[in-house]
Formats: C-alpha cells, sequence, structure tokens
C-alpha cells in the first residue's frame, strides 16, 4: 500500500524540487503558492515570522510523512518544528499544509545574516519561479544590503 501524501509548504531551499530528491524524498503535486500574515526572516537559517499583511511565497509538495521526517532528522534541521497553514496557492485554491519553522526566529536586531543562505533561497525561487519577498524591516533591509554588496544582481 502507497504511503498517503500530505501538503508541506517550503519557502527556503526546499522549494526545488531537485534538492528534496536529492534528500531522498519524491515531491509530487508541485503548486505555487503563498502563506498570509507570514514573512520571511533569514539569520543563520530561513524562517517565516508572524507579520500582519503580509504574504510568504513559496511551494506546495506533496510528501509522505516519513519523507518529511527524514528531510528534518537531518543536521541542523531538527531546530524546526511543524505549524499548520493555509497556503494560497495562485489558481485562487487554498490548501492546508504543514509549514517547518524554527523554534526561535531571529531577531530583527541580532545583525546576524547568513548571506549563503540568503542567495541560495533567492536563487531557489527564482529557478523555481516563486517569488522571494522581504518585508523592508530592519533586519531584512541589512540582509538586502549585504545581498547587494555580494553581488546579487537580482536583489531589488
Amino acid at each position: 500500500m502507497r504511503d498517503r501524501r500530505i501538503d508541506v509548504f517550503f519557502y527556503g531551499l526546499y522549494m526545488d524540487a531537485s534538492i528534496l530528491t536529492e534528500a531522498g524524498a519524491t515531491p509530487e503535486n508541485p503548486r505555487r503558492a503563498y502563506v498570509a500574515d507570514f514573512a520571511l526572516r533569514i539569520g543563520q537559517r530561513a524562517t517565516l515570522v508572524p507579520s500582519r499583511q503580509t504574504r510568504a511565497f513559496g511551494m506546495l509538495y506533496a510528501l509522505t510523512q516519513s519523507e518529511v521526517e527524514r528531510l528534518y532528522a537531518a543536521p541542523g534541521l531538527d531546530q524546526y518544528q511543524p505549524e499548520a497553514v493555509l497556503a494560497q496557492q495562485l489558481d485562487g485554491s487554498i490548501a492546508a499544509a504543514l509549514c517547518y519553522n524554527l523554534r526561535e526566529a531571529p531577531r530583527a536586531d541580532d545583525g546576524i545574516v547568513n548571506t549563503h543562505c540568503a542567495c541560495r533561497v533567492s536563487s531557489v525561487a527564482s529557478n523555481s519561479r516563486a517569488t522571494m519577498w522581504l518585508p523592508l524591516d530592519e533586519h531584512n533591509a541589512l540582509v538586502l544590503d549585504r545581498l547587494r554588496t555580494e553581488g546579487f544582481a537580482s536583489v531589488r
């Protein structure tokens, strides 16, 4: 019997189906989507944080529960915990999905930005035709400045 698949919303490197496949998952049913009232925050790692009247864009994939558990058992990813979200697909339909976020989001004033992570997430977003949108707060202004400094030309 085939394992049941669940929708998972990805906003970071896992937006790229090839990265999911390399990690041992078989992503199915890819859909571009966003979750409302969340914003992308990049510190040492990417996460979503509650943020009224914003949208975090990413990709929805159908995975088995065992695939999801293996993905987030990888070194460093054990800091993420699952949350239930409603993902608005770009065709207008809504899907209940899991979304993994850091237990503790980077603070806006901590000054720690992993520009390698930010560049990779932005590159994956471009390749998957998802939109990487950072609300312009103090933390994300620092992220964008560092990306521009490191020559990531598509940052606006």
